[in-house]
């Protein structure tokens, strides 16, 4: 039997239980989810309020050091770009899609909200990205559980809503958004879609039971987006969006990341793309990083404020 912790959301532990049964089917092992309460899920205030980056993975991390826990499973987007003392990234499974989703009343799309259509979201990366778009949309600020959300679009208080294609995925509901974002318009959070299996450093029986799950491709693409995310010393509440492709290159499978940095307002935004191998993620997150620093980015992310 191994213990293992999550968030109790309902998509938390339809994560984590999809990862149980990735284990039980890999080793014939039994997994118990044990969930825990984390101050993210407690408080309903803005993120960058209440901590931003962490908030919700400080109690589940403590709970993997104090052995309360084997290993804990988040969604990679979570976690803060620096390592964890005593924690290990044992595991990233292969990624879901990691792409934006619009769910709008009456079954519209983005293009086709009228001028002044309230949309809902809490993430400044969000926000950036519609705003600079030019369509007259009003920004609600946006906090809660994905069926809380969806019930603001239903209830009538929101015209529309912007949320991680993923999620709905593994909780069954894809067929509720109206339209799928490009990312061209909306470039996703950096590792979103992605999973996290984290335990302890100085466990090895439990890092080589999760080490089946890892997918080079996926552990690549967001070493590279989180490298960035670093590199600009930006956290999870940062109006920052990237995305890393494995495509074919020259010289084979190549990773193709692109990235962007912008004001609430919409204006200005910075785009940046770059290529490097697969086995050179962290390099390639770092040097495009650099470029949008060297563009103005900090300037940009120093200008969002606490509300």
């Amino acid at each position: 039997m191994i213990r293992l912790g999550t968030r109790a959301s309902k998509l938390a532990t339809t994560q984590s239980g999809w990862v149980a049964d990735r284990l039980r089917e890999a080793h014939g092992v039994e997994v118990e989810l044990v969930e825990i309460s984390t101050e993210g899920d407690r408080s309903s205030a803005p993120l960058a309020q209440i901590g931003g980056t962490g908030v919700f993975v400080a109690a589940v991390r403590e709970a993997v050091l104090d052995g309360t826990v084997d290993f804990a499973v988040h969604s990679l987007k979570d976690l803060p770009t620096a390592a964890a003392e005593g924690l290990t990234l044992a595991a990233v499974p292969l990624r879901e899609d990691p792409r934006d989703v619009l769910i709008a009343r009456d079954g519209l799309t983005l293009g086709e909200l009228p001028r002044g259509a309230r949309v809902g979201t809490g993430s400044p990366r969000r926000v950036s990205q519609l705003n600079a778009l030019g369509l007259g949309i009003e920004i609600a600020e946006l906090r809660g559980n994905v069926d809380t959300r969806i019930g603001k679009v239903a209830g009538g208080q929101l015209d529309a809503i912007v949320l991680a294609r993923a999620g709905l995925l593994r909780l069954g509901r894809a067929d509720e958004a109206t339209e799928v974002l490009d990312p061209l318009q909306m470039l996703p959070a950096p590792g979103q879609g992605a999973l996290a299996c984290e335990c302890r450093a100085d466990d090895d029986a439990t890092t080589a039971l999760l080490s089946v799950l890892d997918d080079p491709d996926t552990r690549a693409a967001v070493t590279a987006e989180r490298t960035l995310l670093a590199t600009l010393e930006a956290g999870c509440s940062a109006p920052v969006g990237a995305l890393a492709d494995v495509v074919w290159g020259d010289d084979g499978d190549e990773l193709w990341l692109r990235a962007v940095v912008g004001d609430l307002s919409g204006n200005p935004v910075i785009r940046r793309s770059a290529s490097g191998a697969t086995s050179e993620a962290a390099a390639l997150g770092r040097r495009l990083a650099e470029e949008l620093l060297a563009e103005g980015a900090d300037q940009l992310m120093g200008s969002v404020t606490t509300p």
